[in-house]
């Protein structure tokens, strides 16, 4: 029988959405891409803020009308939208046939085929279960990067965040199972580890006593095939001394760390429920610039806070200015229910919240422009990651670009690459956030 397999939303759901795949394909499943052909589709879904919500339940409800039609047999939802409204889901969608939480994903075949067989629904909601299933991941970024997902859940309980209550509290997963894992995934050609969680750097906190990510990353650089290990998610007020150290030793690991800080006036930091100050954050920034003089700093931050003022977005416009980050995202503040954020009083109007979102990412790229153009004449390694069609050129990334949020390089060269290949390249221009590069012989 034929499966269509949709995945939603961040990295880390992309992880559980390639578990779900190894399972499936272990158990025979022919994994098609066209939905007019499949017999089982399985949404894998994100409720992270509204947009994502809304993304969800259009795909749910597009799907469901192959339901209808006659031809789709079963219609699955997983996933975090599947987590926080799972009786909503099946009242209001009857042509959904099951629904699985975000720890119950290595239930999919059994709920697969109970919807065929019955048309039954499972229901899994324990949040402080860790699924560890033994089923290879079907890796579906290309073969020559993949994700790594470290921990499960959060323990900071940011007040505008809903992640604790649809993925539960921090759960690390063994060392020795993600050090298989990543053996297992070098064997399929995988270059680039990308490490990713809720948050990367409390990692084994609560299975080991102490943070422990320092000592898995000394272990995953053992990994012969392993060229590139990246780090996202990394709370700022967790990278200490010995993460730092350890970035600078091992040559495999990106000078590169994604450091999402959300804000940088005090009184936002502490209604946002963060854990840092702008004096706290500049003192990291410094610390890991001058260990690490070439890292590149990537950072996310929302705007439009309950009760942000003009001033205090002009605080956070002269802090990115002052940082000069390398990379950054700027999402509006989105309101979730049962969160604390969303209760709180002097909500920001839409527009206004887009106005300064467009105010800082034109800072951003004012910023992003001149750091693009002082790379020029420089001499960097390139995972490539595709061909330019018509063109005797390629696309790549750097070791200061994430797949999927950062920029790319354009590669010039008479020579024929393959997808996944390192290769020296000299910067030779820039074009907005991207850079132009040729092959070094």
């Amino acid at each position: 029988m034929n499966l269509l397999f949709i995945s939603l939303g961040c990295d880390k759901n992309l992880v559980d959405s390639e578990v779900m795949l190894g399972i499936l394909d272990e158990k025979g499943w022919s994994i098609v891409d066209d939905e007019a052909q499949a017999d089982v589709i399985v949404i894998n879904t994100c409720c992270f803020i509204h947009d994502a919500k809304e993304e969800s339940i259009e795909t749910i409800l597009e799907m469901a009308e192959y339901k209808k039609e006659g031809r789709l047999k079963a219609l699955i939802v997983t996933g975090c939208l599947a987590q926080r409204y799972q009786r909503e889901i099946l009242e209001e969608i009857p042509e959904v046939d099951a629904v699985l939480g975000t720890t119950s994903y290595d239930k999919i075949a059994e709920a697969i085929e109970k919807a065929l067989a019955e048309g039954g629904v499972l229901q899994v909601d324990d949040l402080s279960a860790l699924p560890l299933p033994e089923a290879k991941r079907l890796v579906t970024t290309g073969g020559h990067y993949a994700y790594l997902k470290i921990a499960e859940g959060c323990d900071k309980h940011c007040t505008y965040c809903i992640i604790p209550k649809l993925r539960g509290n921090y759960r690390s997963v063994p060392m020795e199972r993600l050090v298989k894992e990543a053996e297992d995934l070098a064997k399929q050609g995988v270059k680039e580890l990308i490490l990713v969680a809720q948050e990367t750097t409390v990692y084994g906190q609560d299975l080991y006593g102490e943070k422990s990510l320092p000592r898995l990353l000394r272990e995953l650089c053992k990994i012969q095939g392993i060229w590139w290990i990246r780090l996202l998610y990394c709370y700022p007020e967790e990278v200490d001394e010995e993460l730092i150290r350890v970035m600078k030793e091992e040559p495999k690991i990106c000078h590169y760390i994604d450091l999402p800080i959300q804000h940088a006036s005090d009184e936002i930091l502490k209604r946002m429920g963060r854990r840092t100050s702008r004096a706290e954050l500049v003192e990291i920034i410094g610390k890991l610039r001058e260990a690490i003089p070439d890292i590149a700093i990537r950072t996310t931050l929302i705007t439009g806070f309950p009760g942000e003022t003009k001033e205090q977005q002009e605080e956070l416009m002269d802090f990115v200015d002052q940082m000069e980050f390398d990379r950054l995202g700027v999402f509006t503040y989105s309101p979730e229910e049962d969160t604390p954020a969303a209760r709180m009083p002097d909500q920001i109007p839409e527009e206004v919240k887009e106005d300064r979102k467009a105010q800082l990412m034109e800072l951003q790229q004012e910023i992003a422009f001149d750091r693009a153009e002082q790379m020029k004449g420089r001499e960097m390694l390139v995972l490539i990651e595709g061909k330019v069609a018509d063109e005797n050129a390629y696309v790549g990334r750097t070791y200061m670009d994430a797949p999927g949020v950062d920029g790319l390089i354009f590669v010039q060269t008479e020579e024929e690459l393959m997808t996944g290949d390192f290769v020296k390249v000299k910067v030779t221009g820039a074009l907005e956030y991207d850079l132009i590069g040729e092959v070094l012989r």
